[in-house]
Protein backbone atom coordinates (compact mmCIF):
# COMPACT_ATOMS: atom_id res chain seq x y z
CA UNK A 1 0.00 0.00 0.00
CA UNK A 2 1.41 3.27 -1.24
CA UNK A 3 2.28 5.69 1.96
CA UNK A 4 1.41 8.77 0.23
CA UNK A 5 -0.34 10.11 -3.51
CA UNK A 6 1.89 12.81 -3.65
CA UNK A 7 5.72 12.65 -3.12
CA UNK A 8 6.57 16.62 -3.27
CA UNK A 9 3.62 18.78 -2.08
CA UNK A 10 4.65 21.94 -2.95
CA UNK A 11 3.99 21.09 -6.64
CA UNK A 12 0.47 21.75 -5.52
CA UNK A 13 0.37 23.60 -2.75
CA UNK A 14 2.83 26.28 -1.66
CA UNK A 15 3.32 29.43 0.64
CA UNK A 16 4.98 32.65 -0.30
CA UNK A 17 5.84 35.73 1.57
CA UNK A 18 7.49 38.94 -0.12
CA UNK A 19 7.47 42.48 0.31
CA UNK A 20 5.34 45.05 -1.48
CA UNK A 21 6.56 48.08 -3.95
CA UNK A 22 3.54 49.84 -4.69
CA UNK A 23 3.95 49.68 -8.46
CA UNK A 24 3.89 46.42 -10.58
CA UNK A 25 5.58 43.46 -10.16
CA UNK A 26 5.71 39.72 -9.86
CA UNK A 27 5.44 37.72 -7.21
CA UNK A 28 8.07 34.23 -8.05
CA UNK A 29 9.33 31.02 -5.94
CA UNK A 30 5.63 29.51 -6.10
CA UNK A 31 6.89 26.44 -8.15
CA UNK A 32 3.99 26.11 -10.42
CA UNK A 33 0.96 28.47 -12.02
CA UNK A 34 -1.32 28.96 -9.28
CA UNK A 35 -4.69 28.59 -10.15
CA UNK A 36 -6.15 30.16 -6.68
CA UNK A 37 -4.63 32.70 -4.68
CA UNK A 38 -5.25 33.93 -1.18
CA UNK A 39 -3.05 36.94 -0.34
CA UNK A 40 -3.00 38.66 2.67
CA UNK A 41 -1.55 41.48 4.18
CA UNK A 42 0.61 40.65 7.15
CA UNK A 43 1.29 44.30 8.00
CA UNK A 44 -1.88 45.80 7.63
CA UNK A 45 -5.46 45.71 8.91
CA UNK A 46 -6.49 45.22 5.07
CA UNK A 47 -9.12 42.63 3.78
CA UNK A 48 -8.13 39.63 2.62
CA UNK A 49 -8.09 38.75 -1.20
CA UNK A 50 -8.79 36.07 -3.39
CA UNK A 51 -8.38 35.38 -6.76
CA UNK A 52 -9.08 32.07 -9.48
CA UNK A 53 -8.31 31.07 -13.13
CA UNK A 54 -11.84 30.87 -13.24
CA UNK A 55 -13.10 34.24 -12.24
CA UNK A 56 -9.76 35.48 -13.41
CA UNK A 57 -7.83 38.43 -12.28
CA UNK A 58 -9.09 41.43 -12.15
CA UNK A 59 -11.73 41.26 -9.36
CA UNK A 60 -11.08 39.34 -5.91
CA UNK A 61 -13.25 37.75 -2.99
CA UNK A 62 -13.15 39.37 0.28
CA UNK A 63 -13.10 36.09 2.76
CA UNK A 64 -13.84 38.42 5.84
CA UNK A 65 -17.10 40.32 4.00
CA UNK A 66 -20.54 39.51 2.73
CA UNK A 67 -19.55 41.57 -0.23
CA UNK A 68 -19.51 40.20 -4.09
CA UNK A 69 -16.34 40.09 -5.89
CA UNK A 70 -15.02 43.72 -7.05
CA UNK A 71 -11.26 44.71 -7.78
CA UNK A 72 -8.55 45.43 -5.22
CA UNK A 73 -8.08 49.12 -5.61
CA UNK A 74 -6.71 48.92 -9.03
CA UNK A 75 -4.73 45.58 -8.84
CA UNK A 76 -5.04 43.30 -11.64
CA UNK A 77 -3.40 39.97 -11.00
CA UNK A 78 -2.04 37.97 -14.16
CA UNK A 79 -1.22 33.85 -13.23
CA UNK A 80 2.64 33.15 -14.08
CA UNK A 81 4.43 30.17 -14.26
CA UNK A 82 6.17 30.42 -11.20
CA UNK A 83 3.56 32.45 -9.20
CA UNK A 84 2.29 35.96 -10.37
CA UNK A 85 2.16 39.13 -11.42
CA UNK A 86 0.46 42.38 -9.83
CA UNK A 87 -0.21 45.58 -12.08
CA UNK A 88 -1.50 48.47 -10.62
CA UNK A 89 -0.48 51.39 -8.19
CA UNK A 90 -3.27 51.43 -5.52
CA UNK A 91 -2.85 48.57 -4.24
CA UNK A 92 -2.62 48.54 -0.43
CA UNK A 93 -3.42 44.60 0.53
CA UNK A 94 -1.64 42.67 -1.98
CA UNK A 95 1.56 44.91 -3.19
CA UNK A 96 1.94 47.85 -0.86
CA UNK A 97 4.81 49.96 -0.75
CA UNK A 98 6.87 48.34 2.28
CA UNK A 99 3.89 45.99 2.99
CA UNK A 100 4.98 42.39 4.11
CA UNK A 101 2.32 40.24 2.38
CA UNK A 102 1.80 36.34 2.22
CA UNK A 103 -0.01 34.45 -0.54
CA UNK A 104 -1.43 30.72 -0.49
CA UNK A 105 -1.20 28.74 -3.86
CA UNK A 106 -3.32 26.19 -4.85
CA UNK A 107 -2.49 24.61 -8.14
CA UNK A 108 -6.12 23.19 -9.88
CA UNK A 109 -6.61 21.86 -13.46
CA UNK A 110 -5.72 25.50 -15.36
CA UNK A 111 -8.38 26.80 -17.87
CA UNK A 112 -11.81 26.02 -16.67
CA UNK A 113 -13.82 23.69 -18.42
CA UNK A 114 -17.89 22.81 -18.73
CA UNK A 115 -18.98 20.00 -16.84
CA UNK A 116 -22.51 18.47 -17.29
CA UNK A 117 -22.75 16.07 -14.05
CA UNK A 118 -24.76 18.36 -11.83
CA UNK A 119 -28.00 19.53 -12.61
CA UNK A 120 -26.93 23.34 -13.22
CA UNK A 121 -23.87 22.94 -15.88
CA UNK A 122 -20.45 24.34 -14.19
CA UNK A 123 -16.80 25.23 -15.21
CA UNK A 124 -14.39 23.27 -13.11
CA UNK A 125 -10.83 23.94 -13.55
CA UNK A 126 -10.01 20.37 -11.32
CA UNK A 127 -6.87 18.58 -9.99
CA UNK A 128 -7.87 14.88 -9.64
CA UNK A 129 -4.42 14.38 -8.16
CA UNK A 130 -4.23 16.76 -5.69
CA UNK A 131 -8.03 16.75 -4.79
CA UNK A 132 -9.06 20.48 -5.59
CA UNK A 133 -11.24 22.12 -8.01
CA UNK A 134 -12.99 25.34 -8.99
CA UNK A 135 -16.05 25.49 -9.66
CA UNK A 136 -18.13 28.66 -11.11
CA UNK A 137 -21.62 28.17 -11.91
CA UNK A 138 -24.96 30.30 -11.83
CA UNK A 139 -27.60 29.77 -9.29
CA UNK A 140 -31.01 28.53 -10.44
CA UNK A 141 -33.19 29.14 -7.46
CA UNK A 142 -34.65 25.44 -7.21
CA UNK A 143 -33.32 22.33 -5.68
CA UNK A 144 -30.44 21.33 -7.95
CA UNK A 145 -27.05 19.32 -8.01
CA UNK A 146 -23.67 21.32 -9.49
CA UNK A 147 -21.01 19.19 -10.85
CA UNK A 148 -17.29 19.20 -8.98
CA UNK A 149 -14.59 17.30 -11.58
CA UNK A 150 -13.40 15.38 -8.50
CA UNK A 151 -13.99 12.23 -9.22
CA UNK A 152 -14.12 10.87 -5.24
CA UNK A 153 -16.53 13.08 -2.89
CA UNK A 154 -15.30 16.31 -1.42
CA UNK A 155 -14.33 16.67 2.33
CA UNK A 156 -15.00 20.50 2.06
CA UNK A 157 -16.55 22.61 0.11
CA UNK A 158 -16.40 26.62 0.34
CA UNK A 159 -18.95 28.61 -1.74
CA UNK A 160 -19.44 32.66 -2.13
CA UNK A 161 -21.78 34.39 -4.30
CA UNK A 162 -19.94 36.34 -6.80
CA UNK A 163 -22.78 39.13 -7.87
CA UNK A 164 -24.86 38.96 -4.61
CA UNK A 165 -24.04 40.32 -0.77
CA UNK A 166 -24.29 37.42 1.24
CA UNK A 167 -22.12 35.36 3.83
CA UNK A 168 -19.59 32.72 2.98
CA UNK A 169 -21.13 29.51 3.44
CA UNK A 170 -18.96 26.16 4.13
CA UNK A 171 -19.63 22.47 4.32
CA UNK A 172 -17.62 20.52 6.32
CA UNK A 173 -17.74 16.69 6.39
CA UNK A 174 -17.01 16.66 9.93
CA UNK A 175 -20.34 18.88 10.34
CA UNK A 176 -21.97 17.17 7.82
CA UNK A 177 -24.65 18.26 5.64
CA UNK A 178 -27.42 19.46 8.15
CA UNK A 179 -25.06 22.15 9.26
CA UNK A 180 -22.99 24.76 7.42
CA UNK A 181 -20.51 27.07 8.81
CA UNK A 182 -19.34 30.93 7.76
CA UNK A 183 -16.66 32.21 6.50
CA UNK A 184 -17.06 35.72 6.94
CA UNK A 185 -18.61 35.29 10.62
CA UNK A 186 -17.58 33.68 13.88
CA UNK A 187 -20.51 31.62 14.72
CA UNK A 188 -20.76 28.22 15.04
CA UNK A 189 -21.96 25.46 13.46
CA UNK A 190 -25.36 26.43 12.60
CA UNK A 191 -28.30 23.84 11.13
CA UNK A 192 -30.07 24.92 8.33
CA UNK A 193 -29.90 23.61 5.11
CA UNK A 194 -28.22 25.31 2.22
CA UNK A 195 -26.99 21.68 1.17
CA UNK A 196 -30.71 20.45 1.06
CA UNK A 197 -29.90 17.57 4.11
CA UNK A 198 -27.67 16.17 1.55
CA UNK A 199 -24.05 15.17 1.43
CA UNK A 200 -21.80 15.16 -1.54
CA UNK A 201 -21.25 12.26 -4.09
CA UNK A 202 -18.14 11.91 -5.79
CA UNK A 203 -19.62 13.37 -9.11
CA UNK A 204 -21.63 16.63 -7.33
CA UNK A 205 -22.68 18.99 -4.52
CA UNK A 206 -26.30 19.51 -3.32
CA UNK A 207 -27.75 23.48 -3.11
CA UNK A 208 -30.89 24.32 -2.13
CA UNK A 209 -32.89 27.55 -3.03
CA UNK A 210 -30.75 30.10 -0.44
CA UNK A 211 -29.03 32.85 -1.58
CA UNK A 212 -25.66 31.94 -0.24
CA UNK A 213 -25.54 28.94 -2.42
CA UNK A 214 -28.13 28.92 -5.10
CA UNK A 215 -29.80 32.32 -5.77
CA UNK A 216 -31.60 32.50 -9.06
CA UNK A 217 -29.26 34.04 -11.61
CA UNK A 218 -26.45 34.84 -9.42
CA UNK A 219 -23.25 33.30 -10.48
CA UNK A 220 -21.72 31.61 -7.37
CA UNK A 221 -17.14 30.59 -6.75
CA UNK A 222 -17.34 26.91 -5.06
CA UNK A 223 -13.23 25.70 -3.88
CA UNK A 224 -14.09 22.00 -3.05
CA UNK A 225 -11.25 19.25 -1.76
CA UNK A 226 -11.05 15.73 -1.29
CA UNK A 227 -8.75 13.95 0.92
CA UNK A 228 -5.67 13.00 -0.59
CA UNK A 229 -3.65 10.92 1.81
CA UNK A 230 0.02 12.34 2.24
CA UNK A 231 -0.97 15.92 1.29
CA UNK A 232 -4.42 16.86 2.67
CA UNK A 233 -6.45 16.55 5.59
CA UNK A 234 -9.79 17.58 6.76
CA UNK A 235 -11.02 16.50 10.17
CA UNK A 236 -12.28 17.86 13.52
CA UNK A 237 -10.62 17.37 16.85
CA UNK A 238 -11.72 17.83 20.55
CA UNK A 239 -9.76 20.20 22.45
CA UNK A 240 -8.30 19.61 26.32
CA UNK A 241 -7.91 22.65 27.84
CA UNK A 242 -3.94 21.46 28.26
CA UNK A 243 -0.96 24.03 27.43
CA UNK A 244 0.17 20.02 26.63
CA UNK A 245 -2.37 19.98 24.22
CA UNK A 246 -4.28 17.61 21.87
CA UNK A 247 -2.04 16.42 19.16
CA UNK A 248 -3.40 15.86 16.20
CA UNK A 249 -2.53 13.64 13.28
CA UNK A 250 -2.63 14.52 9.64
CA UNK A 251 -0.26 11.85 8.28
CA UNK A 252 2.29 14.36 7.02
CA UNK A 253 3.95 16.94 8.24
CA UNK A 254 1.60 20.42 7.85
CA UNK A 255 2.81 23.71 5.46
CA UNK A 256 -0.51 25.12 6.45
CA UNK A 257 -3.30 24.43 9.23
CA UNK A 258 -6.32 26.37 8.86
CA UNK A 259 -9.15 25.59 12.11
CA UNK A 260 -12.52 26.46 13.98
CA UNK A 261 -14.16 26.33 16.71
CA UNK A 262 -17.51 24.81 15.89
CA UNK A 263 -19.32 24.95 18.86
CA UNK A 264 -17.85 28.42 19.93
CA UNK A 265 -17.95 31.49 18.59
CA UNK A 266 -14.28 32.16 17.94
CA UNK A 267 -12.05 33.18 15.03
CA UNK A 268 -10.80 30.87 11.98
CA UNK A 269 -7.21 30.43 12.05
CA UNK A 270 -4.63 30.27 9.64
CA UNK A 271 -0.80 28.90 10.45
CA UNK A 272 1.76 27.86 7.75
CA UNK A 273 5.45 26.87 8.18
CA UNK A 274 6.90 29.56 5.82
CA UNK A 275 5.94 32.41 8.30
CA UNK A 276 7.06 29.80 11.25
CA UNK A 277 9.86 28.38 9.88
CA UNK A 278 10.47 26.86 13.46
CA UNK A 279 8.79 25.49 16.26
CA UNK A 280 6.52 27.21 18.07
CA UNK A 281 3.98 28.36 15.62
CA UNK A 282 2.84 31.52 16.82
CA UNK A 283 1.89 33.75 14.15
CA UNK A 284 -1.84 33.96 12.95
CA UNK A 285 -4.17 35.69 10.31
CA UNK A 286 -7.88 35.55 11.07
CA UNK A 287 -9.97 34.56 7.82
CA UNK A 288 -13.07 36.20 8.83
CA UNK A 289 -11.08 39.56 10.26
CA UNK A 290 -9.32 42.39 8.29
CA UNK A 291 -6.58 42.26 11.11
CA UNK A 292 -2.74 42.22 10.19
CA UNK A 293 -0.79 39.51 11.83
CA UNK A 294 -0.91 38.40 15.59
CA UNK A 295 1.99 36.75 17.30
CA UNK A 296 1.19 34.29 19.95
CA UNK A 297 3.60 32.25 21.85
CA UNK A 298 3.27 28.39 22.43
CA UNK A 299 -0.21 28.55 19.64
CA UNK A 300 0.67 24.43 18.00
CA UNK A 301 3.31 22.84 16.78
CA UNK A 302 4.26 21.43 13.47
CA UNK A 303 5.21 17.70 13.73
CA UNK A 304 6.33 14.95 11.14
CA UNK A 305 2.82 13.56 11.09
CA UNK A 306 0.32 16.55 12.52
CA UNK A 307 0.08 18.79 14.76
CA UNK A 308 0.08 19.54 18.47
CA UNK A 309 -1.58 22.14 20.57
CA UNK A 310 0.57 24.35 22.90
CA UNK A 311 -1.94 26.85 24.91
CA UNK A 312 -5.08 26.55 26.18
CA UNK A 313 -6.88 29.30 24.21
CA UNK A 314 -10.74 28.81 23.31
CA UNK A 315 -9.89 29.48 19.71
CA UNK A 316 -8.09 26.92 19.26
CA UNK A 317 -7.69 24.03 22.42
CA UNK A 318 -10.75 24.94 24.93
CA UNK A 319 -11.68 21.49 27.11
CA UNK A 320 -14.01 19.76 25.45
CA UNK A 321 -14.43 22.55 22.38
CA UNK A 322 -14.92 20.75 19.27
CA UNK A 323 -13.08 22.04 16.29
CA UNK A 324 -12.88 21.49 12.27
CA UNK A 325 -9.44 21.68 10.91
CA UNK A 326 -8.10 22.00 6.54
CA UNK A 327 -4.28 20.69 6.62
CA UNK A 328 -1.56 20.87 3.50
CA UNK A 329 1.65 19.24 3.59
CA UNK A 330 5.03 20.32 3.19
CA UNK A 331 6.06 16.62 3.30
CA UNK A 332 4.37 13.23 3.62
CA UNK A 333 5.24 11.51 6.82
CA UNK A 334 7.38 8.58 4.66
CA UNK A 335 7.13 8.96 1.08
CA UNK A 336 5.88 6.64 -1.84
CA UNK A 337 9.33 4.74 -1.85
CA UNK A 338 9.26 4.12 1.73
CA UNK A 339 11.25 7.52 3.18
CA UNK A 340 10.58 8.79 6.40
CA UNK A 341 10.08 12.71 7.13
CA UNK A 342 12.18 14.91 9.55
CA UNK A 343 11.12 16.07 12.25
CA UNK A 344 10.88 20.05 13.25
CA UNK A 345 12.98 21.23 16.16
CA UNK A 346 12.32 23.94 19.00
CA UNK A 347 15.43 25.65 19.59
CA UNK A 348 15.12 28.13 23.09
CA UNK A 349 18.61 29.62 24.20
CA UNK A 350 18.01 29.82 28.07
CA UNK A 351 20.93 31.92 29.43
CA UNK A 352 24.44 32.43 29.80
CA UNK A 353 25.41 30.24 32.86
CA UNK A 354 29.19 31.15 33.34
CA UNK A 355 32.71 31.73 31.29
CA UNK A 356 34.54 28.33 30.93
CA UNK A 357 38.11 29.33 29.85
CA UNK A 358 37.23 32.75 28.48
CA UNK A 359 34.16 30.91 26.16
CA UNK A 360 30.59 31.77 26.80
CA UNK A 361 28.97 27.75 28.12
CA UNK A 362 25.53 28.37 27.28
CA UNK A 363 22.60 26.11 28.32
CA UNK A 364 20.50 25.10 25.50
CA UNK A 365 16.95 23.48 25.65
CA UNK A 366 16.03 21.32 22.36
CA UNK A 367 12.32 20.07 22.18
CA UNK A 368 12.41 17.88 19.46
CA UNK A 369 8.98 17.48 18.21
CA UNK A 370 8.34 14.14 15.97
Amino acid sequence: MAYTDIDKPSDYFNTVTYTGTGSTRSVTGVGFQPDWLWIKSRSGAVNHALYDVNRGGTNALRSNTTGAEAQFGDAVVTFETDGFEIAGTNVTGVNGSGESIVSWNWLGGGTASENTQGDITSQVSASTTSGFSIVSYTGTGSLATVGHGLGVTPKMIIVKGRTNVNNWVIYHESIGATKYIFFDTQPAGVSSTPWNNTSPTVNSFTVNTSGVCNGSGVDYIAYCFAEKKGFSKFGTYTGNGNADGTFVYTGFKPAFVMLKRTNGTNNWLILDSIRDPFNDVEKQLLPNVSDSEYTVANTLDLTSNGFKLRDTNASRNASGGTYIYMAFASNPFVTSTGVPTTARWFVQILNVKESFYQNDLILIIVRYTA
